[in-house]
């Protein structure tokens, strides 16, 4: 068996890779939206109003519980996926425990902020950790194998 070594993933690559999330949660939100309350609610979406039930569920509890899933189940979402990327224990080098991904999403808002600063800590820090990562105690990495 190969002994793995970590290399951290950095600001840029986690950059795209958030982007690509978000393009995929919008491709999976706005269908459902409308399908709910039809084609007049993309009006809606800068005026700040919730239409309803479906609209909080849909745009503030599915995402989270979607994210999260992923990282539980491929510890990556489908953009770090698409750079190589997955999310460990930063102590134990394995998949992150419920607790530290549900930690690390709510992270994510505290790390916002300060004018993203927490997020932009990523180029910064020799381990590549946000402020999300350091609360929850985990590390985006590829694996290389030696």
């Amino acid at each position: 068996m190969q002994e793995q070594h970590y290399q951290y993933v950095g600001f840029w690559e986690r950059t795209l890779a958030a982007i690509v999330d978000s393009i995929f949660l919008m491709l999976a939100t706005i269908p459902l939206l409308v399908s709910v309350y039809g084609w007049a609610y993309l009006e809606t979406i800068g005026a700040g109003a919730s239409s309803g039930v479906a609209d909080i569920l849909i745009t503030w509890v599915l995402p989270p519980l979607a994210i999260i899933a992923f990282w539980l189940i491929k510890q990556a979402t489908p953009g770090k996926m698409m750079v190589s990327a997955k999310i460990i224990d930063a102590k134990t080098g394995e998949p992150p425990s419920t607790g530290q991904c549900v930690l690390r999403y709510l992270g994510y808002y505290l790390s916002m902020l300060p004018f993203f600063l927490g997020i932009i800590w990523v180029g910064i820090d020799k381990r590549k950790q946000g402020w999300h990562d350091k609360l929850a105690g985990t590390l985006v990495v590829k694996v290389v194998k030696k």
